[in-house]
């Protein structure tokens, strides 16, 4: 229904109005009746839509619609579907009649300006600003839906700046224009009604902290962009120039949803009337329109690797230059670009995965991509900040308040399935994935403001796991996804003990009981297939760890649709130490997936027949599947350390072709 305003008439002098393009206004008529008055007509310009209002259960339409009762709560309304083309330029008059109907026994009249103001915004999700044929106050997802979009503005396009762009009240480069979203007042009638009336663009309090908004005054110049509208700015009179049909503002996030934002902000322009100095503005109309901020979108193994990262260290002697080596052998046989994170920038911290997850936003006229900054804070805690951030290049992060972080706030302890569909709901952009603790446990967890922010960005539905057996925690430690032909396009992949004792049982059957596991490896005791099959604390260690990685898998299957088909089962051993398990030997599923390349750390299995047999079994398992296995040694520099290839590396990857706004979360 059409905005409606009442106006008042009176029988000692006209009265004036505006009428704004597709709004309604009521005629008071009853307000000035005069003495002995019992029907009244309407007539007006042929500008004027003249609509008569009434209830049939009170009165039946007249025969003769030139006379109305007034004793039968007709109602006057009406509109005007173009702008005046001076001020004043429509009338309508109401004239009263006695009972005998004869002669008129006074006339009220109206005079109307008409003007077309609208606050248009890219509702239609194409990248270009059209007038709305939709309801711009609601956004609704799907790929029926509707609602503009907006980027939080969390790079730094000036690589002279110290700052986020959203930390600063003025426009540095053009290029930052590119992340805000246009919004386009237009405003057409007589110049000279403007005189007495003033448009004021104004923001909710509750949305100012989330918004900023910057006045595109004319021209090319950084200065010609005023910040009018901000946490510190609600309301904005809005300067046009004389004539002016169409003003653009450029609106910036700067705030992510979150537990305490749903995302959606709302900006309004109303149109005052200012003519009484003696009274304050009174309000002829507003419209609005409603923006939702763009979710921070995490990116699973399945996509496209773009960049991989890996960190120099000061040990620079062998193993960590072999690591090094081999990261950037496999880089460049997946045609990945590389970047080193230098001692300088790292402060011998070699975790990168713990400290940073990648992901990306976009709207229709723009994407980038946004790494997330863990809160651990360790010696890679500037490196995201200081080397990442730039242009087209974002930044988020959420600190704890107390400072403490645990492992499990580590983003190692972060994964995200490949899209999924369960139980008849799509998760076109997959689900994140959280190690936790078990169920009504007192054990580690991750962080609630994690947490909180990464379900508030609704799209990829977070699954807590169970990882807190582990020693350090993360879910990177017992299950990875590499891509696959199918259906579902990729497979889970889980450590397992079961699989790693049947192999060795296997192996001792055909006569290799004595080869040996750690052959290779100078500094480490080697220790036989029979000896390993007859260990009772780690047979009894690795029955404990199946049952918690089982506990997983039953998860994942029904939290991601999964069959014992969708699943493979990779040979790992963990041992218990202090009541937490670590791998005993190099943990094979925490490896790096680089399009159909992997990156594995190498286990160091039995050697039989000149080949290790834990690789073989893994390339038996992972082959047919079209993936290229690289085994990477990374014992000395990662696994002594309690970590392996995946955590000592990062990936971004090629954002979703699917378009978030097209989901239904």
């Amino acid at each position: 229904m059409a905005q409606q305003r009442t106006v008042r008439v009176s029988l000692d002098s006209p009265s004036y109005a505006v009428c704004v393009v597709g709004t309604e206004t009521l005629v008071d008529i009853y307000g000035s009746v005069p003495r002995g008055a019992t029907s009244f007509a309407v007539s007006g310009s042929s500008a004027v839509k003249i609509i008569m209002v009434y209830d049939p259960k009170v009165m039946r339409k007249p025969m003769d619609t030139s006379r109305w009762p007034l004793d039968s709560e007709v109602e006057v309304v009406v509109a005007m579907d173009a702008p005046s083309s001076q001020i004043n330029d429509a009338k309508v008059r109401i004239s009263y009649y006695g009972p005998s109907g004869d002669s008129v026994l006074a006339q009220a009249v109206l005079i109307l300006t008409s003007v077309d103001i609208s606050l248009e915004v890219d509702t239609g999700r194409t990248g270009v600003v059209q007038k709305s044929k939709v309801d711009k106050k609601t956004w609704r997802w799907g790929p029926d839906g509707h609602g503009a979009i907006l980027l939080v503005n969390c790079d730094r396009d000036d690589p002279s700046s110290q700052d986020i762009d959203y930390d600063k009240t003025s426009i540095r480069t053009l290029a930052d224009l590119q992340d805000m979203s246009l919004m386009v007042l237009r405003t057409e009638g007589p110049e000279a009604l403007f005189a007495n009336h003033q448009l004021v663009l104004h923001v909710p309090v509750s949305d100012a902290d989330k918004v900023g908004v910057f006045h595109a005054t004319g021209g090319n110049s950084l200065f010609q962009y005023k910040h009018v509208l901000g946490p510190q700015k609600l309301s904005y009179i809005v300067e046009r120039e004389p004539g002016e049909k169409e003003t653009t503002f450029y609106v910036e996030g700067l705030a992510f949803p979150d537990s305490n934002f749903s995302g959606l902000v709302s900006f309004s322009v109303t149109l005052l009337d200012i003519a009484d100095q003696d009274f304050l503005e009174s309000p002829i109309f507003t419209d609005s329109v409603v923006f939702r901020v763009a979710p921070w979108i995490m990116t699973p193994n399945t996509l496209t690797p773009l960049e991989v990262f890996v960190c120099s260290l000061d040990d620079n002697e062998s193993p960590n230059v072999e690591f090094l080596e081999a990261v950037t052998k496999l880089a460049l046989k997946a045609d990945c670009q590389l970047t080193i994170c230098p001692l300088v920038d790292n402060r011998n911290d070699r975790w990168i995965q713990d400290e940073m997850e990648f992901g990306y936003i976009e709207a229709p006229h723009k994407s980038f991509p946004v790494v997330f900054d863990s809160p651990r804070n360790r010696g890679l805690k500037d490196f995201p900040f200081k080397r990442v951030l730039g242009p087209d290049f974002g930044y988020v992060t959420r600190e704890l308040e107390n400072g403490q972080a645990s492992s499990l706030d580590s983003f190692g302890n972060l994964d995200v399935s490949p899209p999924v569909s369960v139980r008849g709901k799509e998760y076109p952009l997959g689900r994140i994935l959280i190690g936790s603790s078990f169920p009504k446990s007192g054990g580690r967890r991750m962080a609630k403001i994690i947490r909180n922010f990464l379900y508030a960005q609704k799209v990829q539905e977070p699954v807590e796991l169970y990882s807190d057996w582990l020693a350090v925690g993360h879910v990177d430690e017992f299950l990875s996804f590499v891509p696959a032909s199918g259906q579902k396009g990729f497979r889970l992949l889980l450590a397992s003990p079961n699989a790693c004792f049947k192999l060795f049982q296997e192996k001792k059957d055909e006569g290799h009981g004595d080869a040996a596991q750690f052959d290779g490896l100078k500094i480490v005791k080697k220790v036989t297939i029979n000896e390993i099959l007859e260990d009772e604390t780690l047979r009894s260690d690795s029955r404990y760890v199946q049952s918690c990685i089982d506990w997983n898998r039953e998860v994942l299957k029904r939290e991601l649709s999964l069959t014992e088909r969708d699943i493979i089962d990779i040979p790992q051993l963990f041992k218990i130490s202090n009541s937490s398990a670590e791998a005993y030997f190099p943990d094979m599923v925490n490896m790096v997936v680089l399009g159909k390349y992997l990156g594995i750390p190498k286990p160091f299995g039995p050697i039989i027949n000149g080949r290790c047999c834990l690789e073989e079994k893994v390339l038996s398992l992972l082959e047919p599947l079209g993936l290229n296995c690289t085994f990477i040694d990374d014992y000395l520099s990662y696994h002594v350390l309690m970590g392996e290839v995946h955590c000592g590396t990062n990936v971004r990857r090629k954002p979703f072709s699917f378009k978030w706004w097209n989901m239904i979360p």
